[in-house]
């Protein structure tokens, strides 16, 4: 009898002792999640270039007149001098390479709740609506801004209802952005970016031939991307913001026409919202010269101070009327 309660003593005992140690280290683990966390927001957040810099100060700085959303074919084919220069309004280019509606909706709407632009543009690209998980999983770029920011949860919740979760830590927000946090915060990448207001030059020229290509489109649409669409062109007609949708260059003759470019057109359409493809335009696809060695899917710097000041001439220019 005697044994046994010892033995009860020393496992309760044993087990006070794993039960310390355990909250010992949950509170250590808490202080450094904290402690670490704090630090990488502190620099995350004074990024004086880059993807993220941009993102930042979009979301809570920007007052432009004119704003650029879309894909890398927006950050590289928008220059906001040539529209400043030309139209005496200023310009700010949102757009962020490899990023889709979900994004460019999420900015949107945070911007909404400082100001009201007087002009956005929204390049659309091909595949635009397709169903893809990596259109999801981008959002966590969004993190860092979730708690300040109510307006996006809803969209960043998209990837995951359990997305918030991650919030709770300091640290976790910012696991996919730490290699940028660090360039982000470097003179080397501003000299290699050479950003001018958010908008990225690309240098050098398309070498190769213009080759006839024929879309395939055997994908599948993803409903929530429609719906994030017209979520945008609704936003920005109810804020009174003159949108106008584009598709820009391509280097390539295209034989029909992408299902998402003809979807973007017919809703644009419905909402009499202007809408203009350049994606074969000949004084683009006749000059190899506009396009960047990047791929054929970006213009140059050159491509984008012509294609910049066609819009505003065709499209953008006051009239005596206005």
């Amino acid at each position: 009898m005697m044994q046994s309660s010892y033995l009860f003593n020393l496992f309760k005992k044993c087990k006070t002792s794993i039960l310390s140690k355990l909250c010992v280290a949950l509170l250590i683990l808490i202080c450094v999640d904290f402690v670490t966390g704090k630090v990488i927001n502190h620099f995350y957040f004074i990024q004086t270039s880059g993807p993220e810099f941009v993102t930042s100060y979009a979301i809570d700085k920007t007052k432009a007149d004119i704003l650029i959303f879309g894909s890398s074919r927006a950050n590289h084919h928008y220059h906001p001098r040539v529209f400043e220069d030309k139209l005496h309004l200023t310009c700010f280019n949102a757009g962020r390479d490899g990023f889709d509606i979900f994004y460019h909706y999420a900015v949107l709407k945070t911007i909404l709740t400082r100001y009201k632009p007087k002009i956005a543009i929204l390049d659309l690209k091909t595949e635009e609506f397709k169903k893809m998980q990596s259109s999801y999983d981008q959002l966590s770029v969004l993190l860092p801004y979730y708690k300040n920011h109510p307006e996006i949860r809803e969209i960043v919740q998209l990837k995951s209802r359990w997305e918030r979760l991650r919030t709770f830590s300091q640290i976790c927000p910012f696991n996919s952005t730490l290699s940028y946090i660090i360039l982000g915060n470097t003179d080397f990448n501003r000299k290699r970016r050479n950003e001018i207001n958010g908008y990225v030059p690309l240098t050098k020229q398309w070498k190769g031939p213009v080759n006839t290509y024929r879309v395939d489109n055997d994908y599948e649409l993803d409903p929530k991307k429609i719906k994030i669409y017209e979520n945008f062109i609704r936003d920005c007609l109810n804020s009174k913001i003159k949108l106008y949708i584009i598709t820009s260059p391509y280097y390539v003759k295209y034989l029909n026409i992408d299902k998402s470019i003809e979807l973007g057109h017919n809703i644009a359409e419905k909402y009499n919202i202007p809408y203009y493809d350049f994606s074969n335009d000949t004084t683009f696809i006749n000059h190899p010269d506009l396009f960047s060695e990047k791929d054929k899917a970006h213009l140059n710097n050159a491509g984008a101070e012509i294609l910049t000041t066609e819009i505003i001439e065709k499209y953008l220019k006051p009239t005596k009327q206005d």
